[in-house]
């Protein structure tokens, strides 16, 4: 493998940023300085721009599939279209099992799946959907396999009821298995769902009202109650989107809870309108839980601001518009849920988040990398820029001469339509480094299929947030 040598770069870490050149050696970062030379070396010119971990994005769903409904991408596009928006790895949440499968089921065939085809690295989480004696031994087996955290879904049929959450809880507790949790009241969700359909309302915006905030609200505070029953027992919340349940958090972290959050760019840029979009475009914004309203929005970028909100994820689940549109357009309950997501994060975060001042660079760089290295058992293999660590490093230019207008046609994700087309953003890598490869660079894939590797994850590591530069 060829050496890389990046000249006149800002290194940007999540705790401080420094000018240097960084020399890339044998898959891992050597060392950084000031006028470095390696003969024989590619060499980059970063001028202007950052030199930064790659992002790693903790909630993906490349794969999906439920019933007869499967996702656009697949672990292929998806880690490529990943790569071009600057994510060097991903763990991803797979799809439910067969009934009564083993836990290691799902993991095993998507670690052969993603070996095939990703160009990125991959973790990969379990996934709890029912519980006895067997699966809470087999727990254990997960973190033999390099999964060091597991999923329970609190809505949805797979989900689990409090007795079992309790019992999950309990042997995560004793192994240090990180669990994750898809927090919504079910009950609350299917009693106004029900109601909604005998008005005869199923238009997409009537989907918001069947998940109000409060189910997330009480979903949240009853896991809380669950842990704090336990004695403490660290929990980590998916895809965060109320400013009500972020109080709830914090008010548990106060009480010295290890309660982590996890928001996505859906919750921080859209609000509930996009459904009453014309032309059924309101399909496009399925989504559990669906955006909210602009306070709650606000909220969120300030807990994200100041260390309450620790990761920005995706929940990238990229269901075409035309299958939404085949399945929904009657009946918004029967289009299938999700959104693309996973290319735009960073330049959507940079723009948003950077230039307008309501997160420094370096927080920019903890929520999109360092933290979920930490707390997905990647760190410091992955996650920031030190000599030895895996040389992932993406060169992000924050001065694109023109602004990006999002598009499907800009993007290289495999999906007919964009939840943020039409906004602009500034910002955008221009080169992708995984493990000293050059993946993308100049608008260029420069892998095949299955350059990713599969990575055995360790135990979370306790993420304490920077948030200066």
């Amino acid at each position: 493998m060829q050496d890389i040598l990046i000249k006149n770069g800002l290194i940007v870490t999540a705790e401080k940023s420094f000018n240097a050149d960084l020399l890339i050696s044998s898959g891992k970062i050597k060392r950084f300085g000031d006028s470095l030379d390696c003969p024989g070396s590619i060499e980059i010119d970063a001028t202007g721009k950052y030199l930064m971990p790659g992002g790693i994005d903790a909630h993906t769903h490349l794969n999906l599939h439920i019933g007869d409904n499967k996702v656009s991408d697949g672990f292929y596009e998806g880690s490529v279209a990943a790569a071009f928006g600057g994510t060097t790895c991903v763990v991803e949440h797979p799809s439910f099992g067969p009934d009564n499968c083993s836990l290691m089921h799902q993991v095993d065939a998507y670690k052969e799946e993603g070996g095939r085809n990703s160009v990125v690295d991959f973790g990969i989480h379990g996934v709890f959907q029912h519980v006895d004696a067997n699966i809470l031994d087999e727990c254990a087996t997960l973190l033999k396999a390099g999964v060091s955290s597991a999923k329970v879904y609190m809505t949805y049929s797979g989900r689990l009821h409090d007795l079992q959450i309790l019992s999950v809880l309990q042997r995560a507790k004793e192994i240090g298995l990180l669990t994750t949790y898809h927090a919504e009241n079910n009950d609350i969700i299917d009693f106004l769902s029900s109601r909604l359909s005998k008005k005869q309302a199923k238009d997409p915006y009537s989907h918001s009202l069947t998940r109000p905030a409060c189910s997330e609200v009480e979903a949240i505070f009853r896991l809380i109650s669950m842990s704090e029953a336990l004695g403490g027992v660290p929990i980590y919340i998916v895809h965060l989107s109320t400013a009500a349940g972020l109080l709830v958090i914090e008010s548990a972290r106060d009480r010295g809870l290890e309660v982590y959050a996890e928001v996505c760019p859906q919750h921080l840029l859209l609000t509930d309108s996009c459904y009453q979009e014309s032309d059924n475009k309101g399909l496009q914004y399925i989504m559990a839980p669906p955006p909210r309203k602009k306070e709650d929005i606000d909220a969120l970028w300030q807990g994200l601001a100041r260390g309450t909100i620790d990761v920005v994820a995706t929940d990238h689940c990229s269901f075409n518009f035309s299958a939404k549109l085949a399945k929904g357009k009657d009946d918004f309950r029967l289009a299938p849920g999700g959104i693309p997501g996973v290319e735009t994060r960073l330049p959507l975060l940079f723009s948003e988040g950077v230039l307008k001042k309501k997160i420094s660079l370096s927080r920019f760089v903890e929520v999109v990398s360092t933290a979920p290295a930490k707390l997905m058992g990647l760190f410091p293999q992955k996650g920031h820029l030190a000599p030895g660590a895996d040389a992932d490093v993406i060169v992000f230019d924050p001065n694109l001469k023109n602004e990006k207008i999002l598009t499907p046609k800009n993007l290289r994700q495999n999906a007919d339509y964009s939840p943020y087309e039409g906004m602009s953003v500034r910002g955008w890598p221009t080169t992708t480094i995984i493990r000293g490869q050059l993946v993308v660079h100049e608008g260029q894939l420069l892998v095949e299929k299955g350059w990713g590797q599969y990575v055995n994850r360790r135990q979370a590591v306790k993420n304490s947030t920077v948030t200066g530069d």
